[in-house]
This record gives structure tokens, C-alpha cells and sequence, in this order.
């Protein structure tokens, strides 16, 4: 049997932020306190996005994502959409696996990922 799922992302776990950054090449995530544009700050786990100016900042506590690209002047939104998909991947594979599923991962071709989810090993 086969479910559609939509997923509202929140960032709650630091393994899969940092599983998300391996696979995407990044450096690992730190925990610290980004400065944003006009001295703001934002703490947390900070992740920096290729050709960003500014790292992000994830709360974990709330699942919250801050983020300073100035309108795609300083960071393109497809790295930052590319790695919010990249968590939510990371994070059902990593559930998934906690219950014994077996996880098969597809790549289509609108730059989407199709999970499959099937029960035992």
C-alpha cells in the first residue's frame, strides 16, 4: 500500500542536521550565535550554506530556522530548500530504521526524493 505524505519541516535533531550536512558536502554543524544583518543574532546550531553570507541558525528546542539572504542577494533559497530536504530525508531514514523498516531513497527528476518505506528487514 502506498501514502503520500506532506512534511512541514522542523529541525529537532542534531544528528540529522548533521547527516544532512555530510550529505550535501557541508562542514559540520556548530553550536554558536550567528551574526545576521545590522548586528542581529540568532543562536544555535549554524550551518553554513554555499555562497551564503550569513551561517543559518537552527533552535532544536523549537525546531525554528533563521535565516538573513537579503532576498536571494546573499544566498540562494534553493541551497537553503535543499538542505531543509535533506533533513526531512535524513530524519525518516533515521526513524524508519529505529522501527526496523528497510528505506529505498529515489531521486526524480524535478530535483524531488521519493522515500519507500517498507515494514521489517
Amino acid at each position: 500500500m502506498s501514502h503520500v505524505v506532506s512534511i512541514k519541516t522542523r529541525l529537532h535533531d542534531p544528528a540529522a542536521i548533521s547527516v544532512a550536512c555530510r550529505r550535501l558536502g557541508l562542514t559540520e554543524p556548530t553550536h554558536g550565535t550567528a551574526t545576521m544583518y545590522a548586528g542581529q543574532t540568532a543562536e544555535g546550531l549554524l550551518v553554513q550554506l554555499p555562497g551564503w553570507k550569513f551561517a543559518i541558525a537552527i533552535d532544536i528546542q523549537s525546531g525554528e530556522v533563521k535565516a538573513d539572504n537579503f532576498s536571494g542577494h546573499w544566498g540562494d533559497q534553493v541551497e537553503l530548500d535543499r538542505f531543509l530536504q535533506s533533513y526531512a530525508v535524513e530524519k525518516c531514514r533515521i526513524e524508519a530504521r529505529k522501527q526496523g523498516h528497510v528505506v529505498t531513497e529515489h531521486q526524480l527528476q524535478d530535483g524531488s526524493i521519493r522515500l519507500q518505506i517498507q515494514e521489517g528487514a
